[in-house]
């Protein structure tokens, strides 16, 4: 005969007669610690959806992740919509007006689910190379994310790609670019800043005659510094941040002249400025090779980056270089073919600058096309990949586009511009500042066959590193001091990584 039970040993059994639930008593055992996980993770716990250290993360109010997931992407998608509509108000026959309106429609999704916190979904096969890149680190490390619990840095890439997308699928408006009314008008508002440089590269540059071999090196050696700067703050003007720029507020970011740039070096918070041309000037004693760029925005900066390149060229620092551009419009203001073409072309033929000088818009004249002569002469070489635009940080560059890894390794160094280049470089999370460079970008400084690196970077979100062994306190300062520093653009880095360039690259 079984002993009775009672309700509550009946409650707790399943239908097979054994316990559905044990609970048991841990008053006598010790108390929970607060035990803080190491970081970094180590590299087999590292992945897109977790990060080194801590990613920012749309839902983190004190970020600048938040206030970007919450109002600036919508902002910038609502001005998108603007400019589509405008475009389709031109238009008269009713293929493509329909087939805009479609695209227009998808805008809206797109808003709907930004703004409604929608979960993040595979992105349609429109046919471009990068729609299998997407589609793995969704299914793999994604599924089920929404926009503000994703790293920021994902979740805001695959905005673009689905802006992208609402016009790759169309049959008339694939390459339509929502952001390019806006590139060219900044640019053909910075005049003064423009015609500074062009007034002074116009023509080949000469070194003063009479210096000793000494003296020459060191005239070299500060014209390289003042064009790094140069090329450094040219990163300014970022649309996406500085969407309403009034004329006033893009000369005092453009400023380009030589007391200017004294003024922003000590802005320089990690500052391998020096150590930058010893490597340049070691290069061009052993080959004068090749110099790539990553680039960041149009218009302004880009033709930074062309002073600059022209610069390298003319001095046998480099005797090529490789700009690496974006195959579609991707955080508002970066370089596409169209923009590289465009300013080239705008420089020899464009009417820009109305009330320019005859002096002036002929010094623009002469330095176009001296660049136009290097593209014809393989100087200066024009490239776009897949994975620029994919959601992966460059962490996963050697993995996930080998191809381009190899490529990047046969340079002698490479420099990575911007915000945008610079986040995916440091996987976008949350190191300490005085986290090393080489340590905080991993396997593009670790890998075999990793070139050498150049970051310039204007500080404008939350990653901050290779601020020094004090980088801990001044980061610490500057928060109590000016609590908005990292977003403010008005200070920057110029950081170098030796890479293996000399290792042979092996991939599984």
């Amino acid at each position: 005969m079984s002993s009775p039970t009672s309700p509550n040993e009946n409650n707790n059994k399943n239908a097979s007669g054994a316990p559905s639930r044990v609970t048991l008593s841990l008053g006598h055992l010790p108390q929970k610690h607060d035990i803080k996980a190491p970081w970094p993770r180590t590299p087999t716990r590292v992945d897109p959806n977790n990060p080194p250290w801590p990613a920012y993360r749309g839902y983190h109010e004190y970020s600048f992740a938040h206030a970007t997931m919450q109002a600036r992407l919508p902002t910038i998608l609502g001005k998108a919509i603007e400019d589509t509509t405008r475009t389709l108000n031109e238009q008269s026959d009713e293929e493509l007006v329909v087939d805009l309106v479609a695209c227009i429609d998808r805008m809206g999704e797109l808003m709907t689910d930004l703004s409604g916190n929608a979960k993040l979904r595979p992105i349609v096969d429109d046919g471009e190379a990068d729609v299998a890149l997407w589609n793995k680190e969704i299914a793999k490390y994604f599924q089920g994310k929404d926009f503000m619990n994703a790293p920021w840095l994902f979740a805001e890439a695959y905005k673009y790609r689905r802006l992208h997308e609402a016009f790759s699928v169309s049959k008339h408006w694939r390459d339509y670019d929502v952001f390019y009314r806006q590139k060219c008008d900044t640019f053909s508002r910075s005049a003064d800043a423009v015609f500074e440089l062009s007034m002074r590269f116009a023509d080949p540059f000469k070194i003063e005659e009479g210096l000793s071999p000494a003296e020459r090196l060191e005239a070299e050696r500060l014209m390289f510094l003042e064009l790094t700067q140069v090329c450094l703050w040219g990163n300014s003007t970022d649309l996406s941040l500085l969407i309403n720029m009034t004329e006033e507020q893009i000369k005092n970011l453009q400023s380009t002249g030589g007391d200017h740039l004294a003024a922003t070096e000590k802005n320089i918070l990690g500052n391998h400025l020096n150590r930058l041309w010893e490597t340049v000037k070691e290069l061009r004693e052993k080959t004068g090779g090749r110099i790539d760029f990553v680039l960041d925005n149009a218009g302004f900066e880009l033709y930074c980056d062309c002073v600059y390149a022209d610069f390298l060229v003319q001095s046998g620092l480099a005797s090529q270089v490789r700009f690496h551009g974006k195959r579609y419009p991707w955080f508002v203001s970066d370089v596409t073919k169209k923009d590289w073409d465009w300013l080239l072309n705008s420089m020899v033929y464009g009417q820009l600058f109305p009330k320019a000088s005859d002096t002036e818009l002929e010094s623009l004249r002469r330095l176009g096309r001296r660049w136009k002569q290097y593209e014809k002469e393989g100087k200066w070489v024009y490239e776009q990949h897949p994975f620029w635009c994919a959601g992966y940080t460059y962490w996963d560059l050697h993995s996930e586009a080998p191809d381009l890894f190899l490529h990047l390794s046969r340079s002698d160094l490479v420099y990575f511009k911007g915000d945008l280049n610079h986040r995916k470089l440091t996987y976008d999370c949350a190191a300490p500042a005085s986290t090393p460079f080489e340590i905080a970008i991993g396997p593009m400084a670790s890998s075999a066959g990793a070139p050498k690196i150049a970051s310039l970077r204007t500080i404008k979100s939350d990653v901050v590193v290779g601020l020094g062994d004090d980088g801990d306190q001044i980061a610490e300062m500057l928060d109590k001091k000016e609590p908005g520093w990292k977003i403010s653009g008005k200070y920057a880095v110029v950081l170098l990584s030796e890479g293996r360039p000399g290792e042979k690259v092996r991939f599984a």
